[in-house]
């Protein structure tokens, strides 16, 4: 169990009575205060993996930026850590936009992507002057052009681009290959930044290209660079285009069990820096402000989330089910894409490992199982569970299934802990019901 405990937020411990403990606060105690399903996240982790991106990349490439991926999570104390950490935002809604704007977030640092924005999407983010419209498609360019030119407005934009790199990575979560809903095409990029250069309501300021999730090696992004500089390079001796700026997307793996180790961010920085720079001089191109825009790496580890354990079935010669109070309802990962975790017991923390167990969820559906055949401590009704790396993706694609209540949040600093989200209630559930 102790050797789970590298995959839990930085400086997590265990306490003298056995206990998790996070951010100083014992995870037992939390769940007894605040209920379960609780997601816990720590701000001393959020901060240092911040600084940590601003640091590798910014030493590795002067002046690069990074703007952090809200489809990872976002809520409103978390837009302020992000704030005050010096970081952009990059959404992709109304809502994100939303967040951003009421915390007074610097919104010329927020940049707007999306395969299908609406004109009313596009229309307020040109209200409230956020800083990149990256354009998916030339529907959206078109529409844009006409919304900008009837405002009088000029605002920057990026092109994304789809390189056709393969990022090895989950089927899903692959965004950047040949076959995907997102981005232009490298065969019809030519048209698409003649036609932006040539729309005098629109300022072309570069490129973007986001080649998926869990990347896990700094090669395809190197792949993917060289692409895309080399069509910048044509691009300029054809019709004068000049880059900017270049926005690598995110997709910098993080790690989820002991057996499935990442690379470090500065692997990724060192990487797509020199690719920059190698291929700038060969090509005879001007080095652009580069922009990447990590989501996952910032937020997963500093995420934890805490379960109670209920009923118990053991199916003799095949499995031994635990179920908890929360499930897909607030983690689909592992129904969704296969994900894997660790589990710990959050207050059975030095005890040894007795038995292979599957952590079941609640919910309707036999897909629902949090994490498969892992082994474990003797597990009894009450024990509190604990699952890393949790801090990415499961709070942003919950659900009310079953009708059931998403969970409440909480951040914990220096042994305090302060509730973030309130769990819903049935009011909240039905507000929209007539």
């Amino acid at each position: 169990m102790l050797d789970r405990l590298a995959l839990f937020p930085l400086e997590s411990e265990v306490s003298a009575e056995g206990h998790l403990v996070i951010g100083g606060c014992d995870t037992a105690r939390l769940a007894s205060e605040f209920g379960t399903p609780l997601y816990v996240f720590d701000e001393f982790t959020l901060r240092r993996k911040c600084r940590e991106f601003r640091e590798e990349f910014g030493t590795q490439y002067a002046g690069a930026s990074v703007i952090y991926a809200c489809k990872a999570f976002i809520n409103k104390a978390l837009a302020l850590i992000l704030m005050e950490e010096g970081l952009g935002l990059d959404v992709v809604s109304v809502g994100e936009m939303g967040i951003a704007r009421s915390v007074g977030f610097p919104l010329d640092k927020v940049y707007l992507h999306g395969n299908n924005k609406s004109a009313d999407e596009l229309r307020l983010a040109l209200d409230w002057r956020v800083g990149r419209i990256v354009v998916d498609n030339f529907y959206e360019r078109e529409m844009l052009a006409a919304i900008a030119g009837d405002k009088g407005v000029r605002p920057d934009i990026l092109l994304r681009l789809s390189p056709a790199v393969d990022p090895h990575t989950h089927q899903y979560i692959a965004t950047g290959v040949l076959d995907s809903k997102f981005g232009f095409t490298m065969a019809s990029a030519g048209e698409a930044v003649m036609q932006a250069m040539a729309a005098t309501s629109l300022n072309l300021a570069g490129l973007h290209f986001h080649i998926g999730s869990l990347v896990p090696g700094a090669e395809p992004y190197e792949e993917a660079v060289a692409v895309v500089l080399d069509f910048a390079a044509g691009m300029k001796r054809k019709c004068g285009f000049e880059l900017g700026e270049l926005n690598v997307g995110g997709g910098i793996a993080v790690q989820y069990t002991l057996d499935g180790p990442a690379p470090p961010v500065a692997a990724y920085a060192g990487a797509i820096a020199s690719k920059i720079a190698e291929k700038c001089q060969e090509l005879g191109l001007a080095r652009p402000q580069l922009v990447v825009e990590p989501g996952r790496a910032i937020v997963a580890q500093a995420g934890v989330a805490l379960y109670t354990a209920g009923a118990i079935k053991d199916i003799p010669g095949v499995r031994r089910y635990v179920s908890v109070d929360g499930g897909m309802g607030d983690n689909i990962r592992t129904a969704l894409y296969g994900s894997r975790y660790e589990v710990v017991i959050a207050n059975k923390m030095r005890e040894e490992a007795s038995a292979r167990v599957t952590i079941a969820g609640r919910f309707c559906e036999s897909g629902d199982i949090l994490v498969r055949d892992i082994e474990m401590p003797t597990i009894a009704a009450g024990d509190i569970i604990a699952i890393p790396v949790s801090g990415a993706y499961c709070l942003p694609l919950a659900s009310n299934y079953n009708a059931s209540f998403r969970p409440a949040i909480v951040m914990v600093k220096e042994g305090k802990a302060r509730l973030v989200k309130r769990r819903e209630t049935l009011e909240d559930l039905t507000r929209c019901d007539l």
